[in-house]
């Protein structure tokens, strides 16, 4: 018993229960009712994808800030390609090739022109969110598609989102990758030592662009699944959902340094920032002070995980 007590996983459910318990009360009760916990779990796709893609390139010591950038651009190609009577697969393949592309890019920017990830990703990010609206010129692509529409907005058993089976699928897939294959393993040797791992045979640079490319099919999927569920593709997508995706690794115990953490945290940590967030919306909170409380929230998970690298260094 003591074992947990002291394993951030239980800090991170105490955490989640006080947020629960402390929003239910100010809400009085609003914050459980059916409706909103569906609404919290309906907005954990794009987060969850985000968080895999996001988290799984800084447990190897890289960060990409093109995500958001990323996923609108390639929403917004499929939207045009189904406008024009393009079949919805082909649409589909062709967006989640895109993200690919770009992360490919990222890969390239990074191992062979020896960039900074965080500089190289800010660049694609102003590239992709200025492509987005050169695509539609400037206006929103409504959805008409049934496919797209079934995947982004439908229920199993008209309550759970289908769209929500999907990220959780992926938080399993992606967990188990890491924990239990030899890929998963050096994923966390590069992010951990990279030159011991180098030394040890493994392949940073091979590594590195298999979990850029990963993370562009993962933006590309979760712009998708929003713009399927709005019905409708526009110029923001999920760029506003960037940092989300990076608060909640780091929420969840995926260190900014790499090495350390996994999908099973990074699910309790994307819990903790939808229903924070969530939270402020039930209670009438001013969305300029959502804004301000989202980002004294990174702020906390950013030197919660300065102190835990400091710590483990001492150690």
């Amino acid at each position: 018993m003591r074992k947990i007590i002291r394993t951030k996983m239980f800090a991170l459910f105490l955490l989640l229960a006080a947020i629960v318990i402390i929003y239910t009360v100010l809400s009085d009760g609003a914050f459980v009712s059916p409706k909103n916990i569906r609404n919290i779990l309906q907005s954990t796709t794009v987060v969850s994808l985000l968080t895999i893609g996001a988290g799984t390139l800084m447990i190897a010591g890289h960060i990409d800030l093109s995500l958001g950038g990323i996923g609108t651009m390639c929403a917004m190609l499929a939207a045009y390609l189904l406008r024009v009577g393009v079949p919805w697969y082909i649409a589909l393949i062709a967006a989640l090739a895109m993200g690919g592309i770009c992360g490919a890019f990222n890969a390239i920017l990074v191992n062979e022109l020896r960039l900074q990830s965080f500089i190289a990703t800010l660049a694609t990010a102003a590239i992709t969110q200025g492509f987005a609206p050169i695509i539609s010129q400037g206006k929103q692509i409504d959805i008409y598609d049934p496919v797209f529409k079934f995947l982004g907005g439908g229920r199993f058993l008209n309550y759970v989102p289908y769209s929500l089976i999907i990220s959780l699928l992926a938080l399993l897939v992606y967990g188990i990758v890491l924990k239990n294959t030899k890929f998963g393993r050096g994923v966390y040797l590069i992010g951990g030592n990279p030159d011991a791992a180098r030394l040890g045979g493994l392949r940073p640079k091979r590594i590195s662009y298999a979990l850029f490319i990963n993370a562009g099919c993962l933006s590309a999927l979760a712009g998708i699944l929003l713009a399927g569920r709005l019905q409708t593709a526009n110029t923001v997508g999920i760029t506003n959902s960037q940092f989300a995706g990076i608060t909640a690794a780091i929420l969840g115990g995926i260190s900014f340094g790499g090495g350390t953490g996994g999908m099973g945290g990074a699910l309790i940590g994307i819990l903790i920032l939808n229903c924070f967030n969530n939270g402020m919306t039930v209670i009438n909170v001013s969305p300029y002070w959502q804004t301000i409380a989202s980002g004294a929230l990174l702020l906390i998970a950013l030197t919660v995980d300065f102190l835990s690298a400091r710590r483990r260094l001492k150690t």
